[in-house]
């Protein structure tokens, strides 16, 4: 079991701010070299001045791209050695508006952010971490992964994709160096909600530092956990998604969020 993390290569995607940089931070200090990639040049920048290891690798990357994630995976392995551990974190806000007043291409993108951006960094990086005795693969997904709510339409399909695609890939890599961890965070007081629209929603959920689920994670991999829920609301809405029928759940989570979300565009509400 993974005790020490002293001189294993870690992963980290959107690593420019967040949970990322959290994330680069945290194993830093436990002495990892750490290969850290965001979409954000002057993110990643600002991330890179905060971080003391004596081996890092920082590059810009968008997840998106399978080229870029593969390039950025085979200058991990040149540099660093293989990863031992891998954390798909990139993840990007959707429209914060009902699916009919959300565009085809907001759901494009946040699906190849949010969940083809978990696929390419599994492809690219799963060699490597069966290249070790034991290794760690994270991918992040959400409460919005247990839970469908109002206005979340995009963002809530990427995340349950990223939960469908990790408990799979769980089966499949049983026997394998390579555990699996699929990480629910709650609310999580990132800069994810970038936009006017999502602030109230942000001010009233996002309320659990980065540095603490973080921490959690790290306790997560040691005592060999393979699912992490924690975060403000996550428990209740993990609870929830498993004991209520799905009708009366809808209905619990619209009285929930209703005065924090834009219901301009519900005229029957």
């Amino acid at each position: 079991i993974m005790q020490d993390f002293t001189g294993k290569t870690v992963v980290i995607t959107g690593a420019g701010s967040g949970m990322g940089r959290a994330y680069a931070k945290a194993f830093a200090a436990l002495g990892c070299k750490v290969a850290l990639c965001d979409v954000d040049r002057e993110a990643l920048a600002e991330t890179q001045r905060l971080i003391r290891a004596d081996h890092c690798l920082f590059m810009h990357v968008d997840v998106a791209d399978a080229n870029e994630v593969l390039e950025f995976s085979q200058r991990v392995e040149a540099e660093l050695g293989p990863a031992h551990i891998v954390i798909n974190n990139a993840g990007i806000e959707g429209s914060a508006q009902p699916s009919w007043k959300t565009s085809l291409d907001t759901y494009r993108r946040v699906m190849e952010v949010n969940y083809f951006g978990v696929v390419h960094g599994t492809r690219a990086f799963l060699a490597q971490l069966q290249s070790h005795d034991e290794s760690w693969l994270v991918n992040v997904s959400s409460i919005f992964g247990l839970i469908g709510t109002p206005n979340h339409t995009d963002y809530c399909g990427s995340k349950f994709a990223v939960r469908g695609y990790t408990e799979a890939l769980m089966c499949e890599l049983k026997g394998s160096p390579v555990n699996v961890l699929l990480a629910h965070p709650g609310g999580i007081a990132t800069n994810i909600a970038r936009h006017d629209f999502n602030q109230r929603f942000a001010q009233h959920y996002l309320t659990t530092s980065p540095e603490a689920f973080v921490e959690a994670l790290i306790a997560a991999i040691r005592k060999k956990r393979h699912r992490l829920v924690f975060g403000a609301g996550s428990r209740k809405s993990a609870l929830a998604a498993r004991l209520l029928p799905l009708g009366i759940l809808s209905s619990v989570i619209w009285r929930e969020m209703k005065n924090i979300i834009d219901t301009r565009h519900y005229p029957n509400k």
